[in-house]
């Protein structure tokens, strides 16, 4: 009964600290991931922007 009660309290003990880094990670990749949209919408604003004030010069 000691044993499997110790192995019991282990589990659980081991399981809290795995949901909390899971919810951790899951909380860094989401920053992540909106850091990376909103960067790739600023280069892509700058790529539209260069397009077209180089074109004007062209046409012109």
């Amino acid at each position: 009964m000691k044993k499997s009660t110790l192995q019991t309290v282990l589990l659980l003990f081991s399981m809290s600290f795995l949901f909390n880094s899971c919810e951790l990670i899951g909380g860094i990749f989401k920053t992540g991931m909106g850091i990376g949209v909103f960067l790739t919408l600023v280069i892509l604003v700058i790529i539209i922007f260069a397009i077209r004030r180089f074109g004007n010069k062209k046409s012109n």
